[in-house]
């Protein structure tokens, strides 16, 4: 017995792939924001005087009585997941495949050089090291360590996490390298020589904060950073970008914008225009609401006339390439552009005039498509597409007054991701892989048109007889909601199979194949079937396909991941007692959402740095950024919304839940880990079965290194497989 038609079959064997076209299929939305929600009451939301959350006390981080209870529940979970003989023989695996040597190395080229930062069990904080274009391409890389992270840990007694450089064109000799404590968002800015392989002594060092910087010269920076006093948003980031020269005390530099303290954060950027540089600063008004500011030298910022909701994504032959989150016409009775299409005007223009010039549409998607990045090369705008949840991959060029694209010939069937594009080289780096498919890197060369594998990842996992297809479910509304899943070819349909469903449904993130050693080697082989769903919330289908889950539609997301789940039931692939889902961050809030609504469909909920508290998301860290997402707990309407969603207030007293995994860690400034932290102690209050672990390093991966990462997946699997399989 089939599961339903599908959309779509791939089936892998032997290393070979066939796929049937994908048939058309419509999808309905209900973009209203203001209709009444069936069945759902509208309580006013909680307030201050309400009462006082008697678990208060698990928000403050680092409190002495807060660790303690998060000792002993770590404690316990290791008790109930260490003895199983499952749990060792899942961390060797994963600890085995994230450790691997033979991994691809991916990296970003700049200056004739590709550069790589790795990771394997014997760099655990890792190296930072380059290799030649043609030595990379050519399969034999000879790497030249710049930074041993290991070494510059040790000597500095610290725990530096790696995350990210930014280097000065041309040349790309002179960089700012990022490394977190722990793996916290917030970092500590500091100038490297790369000739010299060392830190740039006297040079600039930004102390650590959530902010960032962009160059505009060797001996000038933008600096959006903690300034002291009243100068971070409530979201934690930087509201003032200011102009900071070498050789004089950073607070001193010069201020050049000021946002406000309602905002996101303001950060600013360097653009690369005719042989000069011009430096911008984008002001995030909310978490989707932006102004970018032209930021003159010598004169005061100048707004880009452009929607609220876009995205300002690169620079082509002097055109602005804008992508639209909104309708949008530029001029009274002109043209208008279609939320999710992608236009472009000359930036030399604005800038000689202040005002907008003539806009051009690059591309404008179908219903069952959507932008993904979008990178300038020399010869071509490159556009990495999704189209029905597939990618392909686009060379445009302008003319001077119309686009017109060619795909690429690249793999069918796979997910593609451009690892490296480059202003100054039309030589493209992209990983291309799938649910069964190892990734593979693979050379494009846009000035000969030439295409090839240069690297192939082994497997990590046995394969043989697994099939992957893609269906779709019907949401209460009546949308179609596509998913993927990846079974044995002679599964049995009798609702028997341990069945694995991960979501994330939010701010625009788009779900698609991708290949995961952990999850083929710990779940797959062991007779899992493992369930992606493409619900709204998420970017598959452009800024529609998301927005018509923001803020008070929410529910709608909600349907969705309840639909494939149901579905998956009806057609006795798995059954509530072999179903369990997972999902982290906003999935995490899923993860949440699903466990109070629909207890009665799952057996496990693996539930990572959530968030699970919807009435104070907004008043911890990072979480004021995200009520463009969610909407605000204070506004009667939004604020009652929230609360009838809300897990941490929607957990009955008289209701049975299915045992629920909390994961989440202490050093993650991201996501509070109150939020798991305050959700588990209810439960425990309440007398509900859980489970609770928390990492005291990594961040809001919460992994801060590769055993701690191979430690996560197999507590992870132990615990799905302990719940799902007889």
């Amino acid at each position: 017995m089939r599961l339903l038609a599908p959309i779509s079959t791939l089936v892998i064997g032997l290393g070979l792939a066939a796929c049937q076209p994908a048939s058309e299929q419509s999808t309905t939305m209900n973009t209203k924001t203001d209709e009444a929600k069936p069945g759902i009451a509208m309580p006013k939301p909680e307030t201050e005087t309400s009462g006082v959350d008697p678990r208060l006390w698990l928000e403050e981080v680092e409190g002495e009585k807060a660790l303690a209870w998060v000792s002993e529940q770590n404690k316990r979970a290791h008790s109930v997941l260490n003895p199983d003989p499952n749990f060792k023989k899942f961390y060797d695996d994963a600890l085995a495949i994230v450790n691997a040597t033979d991994k691809i190395a991916y990296g970003a080229h700049r200056g004739g050089y590709v550069y790589n930062f790795w990771q394997d069990g014997d760099h655990i904080h890792g190296l930072w090291r380059r290799t030649s274009i043609a030595d990379y391409a050519g399969g034999n890389p000879d790497w030249d360590v710049i930074l041993d992270l290991d070494v510059l840990s040790e000597s500095e007694g610290e725990n530096w996490v790696y995350k990210g450089v930014d280097c000065l064109a041309p040349t790309y000799e002179r960089c700012m390298i990022t490394l977190s404590r722990g793996g916290k968002d917030a970092a500590v800015r500091r100038e490297f020589d790369i000739a010299s392989k060392s830190f740039v002594e006297g040079g600039f060092v930004v102390p650590e904060a959530k902010g960032g910087i962009a160059w505009v010269d060797e001996d000038t920076l933008l600096v959006a950073t903690d300034w002291g006093g009243d100068t971070m948003t409530s979201s934690g980031y930087p509201f003032v970008n200011k102009r900071w020269s070498r050789g004089t005390a950073l607070e001193t530099a010069t201020e050049l914008v000021r946002g406000d303290k309602a905002d996101v954060g303001v950060w600013p950027f360097r653009v690369e225009l005719d042989d000069r540089v011009v430096m911008f600063a984008s002001e995030a008004d909310t978490f989707y609401d932006t102004t970018t500011w032209w930021l003159p030298e010598g004169g005061q910022p100048v707004r880009v006339p452009v929607p609220s909701k876009s995205n300002f994504q690169d620079i082509f032959k002097g055109q602005a390439i804008i992508s639209l989150e909104e309708d949008w016409t530029p001029a009274p009775g002109g043209t208008t552009f279609a939320k999710g299409a992608m236009v472009s005007f000359s930036l030399t223009d604005f800038m000689a005039s202040k005002a907008l010039p003539e806009v051009h549409l690059v591309l404008e998607p179908d219903e069952r498509s959507a932008v993904g990045s979008v990178s300038a090369a020399r010869s071509a705008l490159v556009v990495n597409m999704l189209q029905n949840v597939a990618s392909a991959v686009y060379a445009y060029d302008f003319d001077g007054s119309n686009w017109s694209g060619r795909k690429l010939e690249l793999p069918e069937n796979g997910s593609i991701s451009l690892s490296s594009v480059n202003a100054h080289s039309d030589i493209i780096f992209a990983n291309i892989e799938g649910f069964l498919r190892p990734d593979a890197l693979w050379y494009i060369n846009l000035e000969d048109n030439t295409a090839k594998m240069i690297y192939a990842l082994p497997e990590r996992f046995n394969a043989a007889g697994l099939v992957v297809e893609q269906h779709e479910a019907t949401s209460k509304d009546g949308t179609k909601v596509p998913f993927f899943i990846i079974h044995k070819n002679d599964m049995p349909h009798d609702g028997s199979t341990p069945t694995l469903l991960y979501g994330y449904g939010g701010f625009q993130i788009s779900m698609r194949p991708s290949y995961s050693g952990t999850l083929g080697k710990l779940w797959l082989e062991n007779g899992g079937a493992y369930v992606l769903a493409n619900i709204r919330g998420g970017g598959e289908f452009g800024p529609k396909w998301h927005q018509a889950g923001l803020k008070m539609d929410r529910q709608r997301i909600y349907d969705d991941f309840i639909a494939v789940a149901e579905t998956l039931i009806e057609h006795k692939v798995t059954s509530p007692r072999h179903l369990g889902i997972r999902g982290g961050s906003n999935g995490g809030l899923l993860m949440g959402v699903m466990y109070t609504q629909r207890p009665d469909l799952f057996n496990a909920v693996l539930c990572q740095v959530p968030l699970l508290d919807m009435l104070r998301f907004n008043k911890l860290l990072a979480g004021a950024s995200w009520m463009g997402e969610y909407g605000d707990p204070s506004d009667p309407d939004e604020g009652g919304f929230l609360r009838t969603i809300s897990p941490y207030h929607n957990v009955d007293p008289a209701k049975n839940y299915p045992q629920i995994l909390l994961m989440t860690s202490t050093k993650d400034d991201r996501v509070h880990p109150g939020h798991a932290r305050k959700f588990a102690k209810l439960l425990e209050d309440e007398g509900k079965d859980f489970l609770y672990y928390e990492n005291t390093d990594g961040g809001h991966s919460a992994a801060a290194n590769l055993k701690e990462t191979a430690r996560r997946e197999a507590i992870g699997y132990t615990y799905l497989m302990q719940r799902l399989k007889d």
